[in-house]
């Protein structure tokens, strides 16, 4: 089992409004392009000096095929929508991580 991580550090004065466009939108998109079967979706518990939070979405994937399927199909497309809406009050990194 692959695990596709994106951790994204987002501005207070948005922090709703991207919760409610992951669950509503973003999420569900990047579940219908059929390469994940279950995804969670969590806030970090940690005080930032500067009120930003952190919000860490994971997505789960049957194999390194699979995942380099989406990469090279959807992932290019869906990660300019979030930019596009939120410029630099949400910033991501991702990270992938294999069941042993």
């Amino acid at each position: 089992m692959i695990l596709y991580n994106i951790t994204t550090n987002v501005t207070a004065d948005i922090e709703e409004d991207f919760i409610t466009w992951m669950k509503s939108i973003h999420i569900p998109e990047v579940m219908e392009t059929g390469i994940f079967l279950d995804h969670k979706f969590y806030k970090l518990l940690h005080d930032s000096e500067d009120g930003s939070v952190n919000y860490s979405i994971q997505f789960f994937t049957e194999s390194m095929e699979k995942m380099m399927e989406y990469e090279k199909t959807h992932a290019t497309a869906l990660r300019i929508k979030t930019k596009e809406r939120y410029q630099d009050k949400a910033v991501s990194f991702r990270s992938l991580l294999e069941t042993v």
